[in-house]
């Protein structure tokens, strides 16, 4: 995984460096920033929690819930994004935000509930291989299939008003542009809901050892899709290219909302 995300970070470094030094402050830059960089930091704690030397249950379970707190920050942003990215097809439309921030708040809740309650009770193990240290989590709780199920019912959710905006105005424009951005819009949330289905049934079905790479791998694949997605659409609007797929620009739909994803 860490591998993937290095080699996702080189490929895109150039432009993210131009993005970082050339656009303004904003609150949505923030949101890119600590989306982004979230992922590198599990990554410490995950090696730290793999290699930590005279480790003891308690530092174990300490270790692990930094980890867990890391992996919530990086799902709570990167789904940020999205809703922000479905708020501004459908117009600003006030009840259909209402209805999404409902939505991940209840699975917020409901994720942090079964997460922290899960891993309190997970036991660690130290590996009977001499000079070997880290701390090895060998069954973990049946429970942690419920923040992945959770957040398949908000990307359902997503993807389903997404669909139901193109449908709308696919009956009154045919406007090309709206409709390669609807395609990339459910491209993202198609290979949340790919994951998010992954991980319900590794975690109901495979033992903790296997189920939890699933785990970290779609927390990555979401960080980077959420910034990659807003990288190319920053990029899109300072060249004013808007022919490329990958490099629609919500201003297309709305221009004067884009102010906001500037």
């Amino acid at each position: 995984m860490a591998t993937f995300w290095t080699y996702d970070y080189a490929c895109s470094i150039h432009e993210e460096g131009i993005f970082l030094f050339c656009s303004r402050w904003r609150v949505v830059k923030l949101l890119y920033v600590i989306t982004r960089y979230v992922p590198f930091l599990l990554f410490v704690a995950h090696l730290y929690l793999n290699f930590i030397p005279d480790e003891t249950s308690d530092t174990c379970q300490f270790v692990n819930n930094i980890c867990s707190c890391l992996s919530l920050v990086s799902f709570v942003r990167s789904e940020c994004f999205f809703i922000l990215r479905t708020y501004v097809l459908w117009n600003n439309n006030k009840v259909v935000l209402a209805v999404m921030l409902s939505t991940f708040v209840t699975a917020f809740a409901g994720s942090v509930a079964a997460v922290f309650s899960a891993t309190a009770v997970a036991p660690f193990e130290t590996s009977l291989i001499p000079g070997i240290t880290g701390c090895y989590q060998s069954s973990g709780s049946m429970k942690l299939f419920v923040p992945y199920l959770l957040l398949f019912g908000l990307e359902l959710l997503l993807i389903s008003l997404t669909l139901t905006c193109a449908i709308q105005t696919w009956r009154i424009t045919n406007n090309r542009s709206y409709v390669a951005m609807v395609k990339h819009n459910i491209f993202y949330y198609a290979c949340g809901l790919v994951f998010s289905i992954v991980n319900v049934l590794t975690s109901l079905l495979l033992d903790y050892a296997y189920s939890g790479m699933f785990q970290d791998f779609q927390c990555i694949i979401h960080a980077i899709l959420a910034t990659r997605m807003y990288l190319h659409l920053w990029h899109a609007e300072r060249n004013g290219d808007f022919s490329a797929f990958t490099s629609i620009s919500l201003s297309d739909l709305t221009p004067t909302t884009y102010t906001e994803f500037s």
